[in-house]
């Protein structure tokens, strides 16, 4: 049986420590943490696939989302716009997804699923989502719904702290 996630609260004396202390729980190694073991699993277990979980992601964000702009799909993936139109590109070489012109904006480029792609995507699934379920076993079932509240909303401060910051420019993204 796997590992569960404690139903208890830390005790109210790790509160006074400093935030960044190295005795107490931090956010920014434990999302990475998070983020490199779950990215890392699914890299290997659809290798054989000849896909990526990048790969992977920019499908599943274009079969919720067909005709987006390659701005969009950065957007929704939390991705850089740089590396999602080198991915796209690629991904347009493979014959998963097509690129066209937007219809107004000549400077923006539109994808579309592929069938290949489709087919790519659908081979996938099901290992992420089995792969999804075997992570959120770490919790018991009534407390899967609320983590995934809570980290959603930590991810949309997370989003929020990012346009607040000032860009490589100097400016704010507000």
């Amino acid at each position: 049986m796997p590992d569960r996630m404690p139903t208890t609260r830390r005790p109210r004396a790790a509160t006074a420590l400093p935030i960044d202390s190295p005795r107490r729980r931090r956010l920014p190694p434990l999302l990475r943490r998070a983020w490199y073991g779950m990215n890392q699993a699914f890299r290997r277990r659809i290798a054989h696939l000849g896909l990526t979980p990048d790969q992977f992601a920019v499908l599943r964000t274009l079969l919720e989302n067909d005709g987006i702009t390659q701005r969009e799909l950065a957007d929704l993936m939390s991705s850089d716009p740089n590396t999602v139109a080198s991915l796209s590109q690629r991904m347009e070489q493979a014959g998963w997804v097509e690129r066209q012109a937007h219809g107004r904006d000549r400077r923006a480029i539109c994808l579309r699923l592929k069938p290949a792609g489709k087919r790519k995507y659908d081979a996938a699934r099901d290992v992420a989502v089995a792969l999804q379920m075997e992570i959120l076993d770490a919790l018991a079932e009534e407390q899967r719904e609320q983590f995934l509240e809570l980290l959603e909303a930590i991810a949309a401060a997370c989003r929020n702290a990012m346009k607040k910051s000032p860009t490589k420019a100097g400016r704010t993204r507000l």
